[in-house]
């Protein structure tokens, strides 16, 4: 019987074949942390009285969800994996270096790996072909301590995509529109196995995207084949010597098929406040917005950046409307200043902030005032998610984003691209 993308990984790293529904223990290549759970991380370490991890090398440590320190509290939290990292030689990326995902993907993981992380959207890094999963603190814990890890083998929904998208619609939109289809619990402990013509064309940045969000339709990860733009991915990042060919089986057996037409979608919205309650942006009229992010480990990369500097290009954001914005990490930051997209937001009056998650789960940097309504390109939206019970949260792509804070109410990109 042929495997599925997660079959193959897994098996490879339980050392023998496994088929959906197993408990296996397998290899971990990769543990990483970030400040708000690698705390109680370090904690659960050293109850196992261990006096080494088992990976040094790869085990990392992320100072990216309040980054800079807002409170005293948290700079200690910080101290504490700051003290770890140096007396254990786990790799540390303080702040401003960048969101965790997109520091892993940029840095640290390569197709056909396990990488284990303390964040629900550790599940970004399977667009690189490496079953990328997130886990409780206690389990990264033993992960970092013992190099292995146990879990379940997942069974996997297929997800084929097939025609052009039109033009203002992208890569957010399609996942949206997959998670409105079969809900926020649609793919509990499932693997999303993303494939077809659309797919086949897609950016890595757009398939980071998609692998990023999958979580939020309960996924246990989000999985795609590797190929040449994976290849090429890696040679850019100076690492193609990882690059390996992953695939699955023709005759791999799955648990549901899913198949969509990519021409057919339009601009899509997630409304306050789930992830599954989506609507087409023409759906939508009249819905004022206080604030706009652009950003976060779903579209921070440059790739994002671009598309929301050709909207703004010559525009101002609306007077009763504010706009920020946070390249995903250093590099994308840097890469947004050659090109000249930070003077293109700074002139159109956007706010730039460091390389960070703050202001995406509350913790810093735009959290909502009473009332308030936020179009950002992240991918969470509940309730209290930006640090106000009592503010309202619409999801959506770079361009519906950057266009909306032009005109101060969500909006159709379509019309200026």
């Amino acid at each position: 019987m042929g495997q599925t993308i997660a079959e193959k990984i897994i098996s490879a790293h339980a050392g023998r074949d496994v088929k959906a529904g197993e408990l296996v223990i397998a290899k971990v290549d990769v543990a990483a942390v970030q400040d708000g759970t690698g705390p109680l991380t370090v904690q659960e370490f050293k109850k196992l009285g261990k006096d080494k991890l088992a990976n040094p090398e790869r085990t990392i440590l992320f100072i990216d969800h309040a980054a800079p320190s807002p409170r005293k509290e948290l700079s200690n939290s910080h101290m504490v994996l700051r003290e770890f990292s140096k007396d254990y030689g786990a790799v540390l990326s303080d702040v401003g270096e960048g969101v965790c995902h997109q520091r892993l993907i940029e840095t640290h993981v390569n197709p056909g790996e396990i990488l284990v992380g303390a964040d629900s959207h550790t599940c970004t890094s399977g667009a690189l072909g490496a079953f990328a999963t997130g886990m409780g603190s206690t389990d990264i814990a033993v992960a970092m301590a013992l190099g292995k890890t146990w879990l379940k083998v997942p069974s996997t929904f297929k997800v084929e995509v097939e025609g052009e998208f039109q033009k203002g619609v992208c890569a957010k939109d399609l996942i949206l529109h997959l998670i409105g289809t079969i809900g926020a619990d649609g793919a509990t402990y499932r693997a999303l196995e993303f494939s077809g013509s659309t797919i086949e064309k897609m950016s890595m940045a757009d398939r980071f995207t998609i692998a990023n969000m999958a979580v939020e339709a309960g996924a246990k990860a989000g999985l795609f084949v590797t190929d040449d733009k994976t290849k090429a991915y890696l040679r850019e990042r100076g690492r193609e010597d990882k690059f390996v060919k992953i695939q699955p089986d023709e005759d791999a057996q799955y648990e549901r098929v899913i198949k969509i037409n990519a021409s057919e979608l339009k601009p899509t919205v997630s409304c306050p406040h789930t992830v599954d309650n989506t609507k087409t942006v023409d759906e939508l009229k009249d819905v004022k917005v206080n604030q706009v992010f652009i950003g976060t480990c779903t579209n921070g990369r440059i790739e994002d950046l671009r598309v929301a500097a050709e909207i703004l290009k010559g525009r101002q954001v609306n007077k009763d409307t504010r706009l920020l914005i946070s390249p995903a990490s250093r590099d994308v930051f840097s890469m947004a200043l050659d090109e000249g997209l930070i003077k293109i937001f700074v002139d159109a009056k956007a706010a730039i902030v460091t390389s960070g998650c703050g202001p995406c789960v509350g913790v810093h940097g735009g959290i909502l005032g009473d009332g308030e309504v936020c179009l950002a390109t992240q991918n969470r939206n509940f309730q209290g998610r930006m640090g106000n019970t009592k503010g309202f949260i619409y999801l959506s792509s770079p361009a519906v984003a950057a266009y909306s804070a032009v005109k101060g109410y969500i909006a159709d990109p379509r019309e200026v691209l």
